[in-house]
């Protein structure tokens, strides 16, 4: 019996040893599904950002691609290619053609309407005065200080007065003047043109009526039908020139003129005008300061003042003397104005040539312009 219960009692080991170690294998067996179950649940967890990112990196990547495709193609287009340049320009050449041939022909006809216009020249040289620069220089050093109280200039030399005869040649009062005395108001203001066979002004009729004498141009106040002198002085100071030869002291005066003969006789009356009104001044001054010497001479009791009184008035005498001798006083002619036979202006060639190269810039410039707005309408089109 003891033998039955001690089998028994093993028996029953056996079995709780059997069922434990199923129990323990029952368990690990979950235990591992559940991890393995927990591995598989985050294994997809773990392995999705790497895919994330190589997506984000391609999309970048084709955005840069894009981006610099459409750099290129925008540096492309904006490209001078010379080829394109040139089958441009074959392409446009009856374009060209035509404007160029429209241009020449207008510039043709623009320059035969404009009038011919003569240069007459002179050239004149300063006039020396040596002796009677030398007798006043050395009266400067002795009685300079008691000449200037007289308003006397015994400094004054010949390259002042030629200076000054220059400037009085271009001052307003002296050319207003001119064009009084010689009345130059309708030539300067209303003549278009010289006719040659009868050697007349060709007068604008609108400006002005030859036959009743009578201004009828059409101008806004406060300007009046009749040129006053200062337009005219305007007009005829853009007529003269007038330029020195530092090195030599040789001094050219131009006139340029529709008429050769008129622009000669002008430029003669011009520079004898300007000598006669240095020769006027010059008198003036000296009878002025030989008429202030003699009342000084009559009212001074001092006999060394009285010696000095007559020899200014002597050297006043002798300027006066001079002013009536010489005829050329202040400028002298070397080469007197001549009738010129060819004009100075205008360049009809050179205003043809000018046209018609206008013409073509301006044929170029439309053919391109039409060539890129057109390429650009396409791409913009296209894209």
């Amino acid at each position: 019996m003891s033998n039955n219960l001690d089998k028994s009692i093993n028996n029953n080991s056996i079995d709780n040893a059997t069922v434990s170690s199923t129990d323990s294998a029952t368990d690990t067996s979950s235990d591992s599904s559940v991890k393995h179950s927990d591995k598989q649940h985050q294994a997809p967890q773990g392995n999705a950002n790497p895919v994330e990112n190589t997506f984000t990196t391609d999309a970048v990547l084709q955005q840069q691609m894009l981006l610099m495709q459409m750099q290129q193609n925008q540096s492309k287009s904006d490209e001078i290619n010379l080829d394109e340049l040139w089958r441009v320009i074959w392409a446009g050449k009856l374009t060209i053609i035509l404007i160029s041939i429209v241009f020449a022909i207008a510039t043709i006809f623009y320059a035969l309407a404009q009038p011919n216009i003569y240069k007459a020249s002179t050239i004149v040289a300063p006039v020396s005065n040596e002796a009677g620069a030398g007798g006043l220089s050395a009266l400067a050093g002795q009685f300079g200080g008691l000449a200037s109280m007289a308003g006397i200039n015994l400094g004054a030399g010949q390259s002042d007065k030629t200076d000054l005869a220059l400037e009085i040649i271009k001052s307003r009062s002296f050319i207003q003047r001119f064009i009084a005395k010689y009345e130059l108001l309708v030539p300067l203001m209303a003549a278009e043109g010289w006719d040659m066979t009868t050697n007349t002004l060709i007068i604008d009729q609108a400006i002005y009526d030859p036959d009743n004498k009578k201004w009828k141009r059409e101008v806004k106040l406060p300007k009046k039908a009749e040129p006053s002198y200062w337009e005219a002085f305007v007009v005829f100071s853009n007529l003269l020139s007038v330029s020195q030869d530092k090195s030599s002291s040789m001094i050219t005066i131009d006139l340029e003129y529709f008429s050769p003969f008129m622009a000669q006789q002008w430029l003669t009356w011009l520079v004898n005008d300007v000598n006669e009104y240095m020769r006027e001044q010059d008198k003036k001054e000296a009878q002025d300061s030989i008429n202030y010497l003699t009342t000084q001479l009559k009212e001074t009791k001092v006999a060394s003042m009285e010696t000095v009184f007559y020899q200014l008035i002597e050297e006043q005498t002798k300027n006066m003397m001079l002013t009536q001798v010489k005829t050329e006083y202040v400028l002298k002619t070397v080469d007197p104005a001549q009738v010129p036979e060819e004009k100075a202006k205008p360049k009809r060639a050179l205003i043809v040539v000018l046209g018609t190269v206008l013409g073509g810039l301006i044929s170029l410039i439309i053919i391109f312009v039409r060539h890129f707005a057109t390429k650009n309408k396409t791409a913009v089109v296209n894209t």
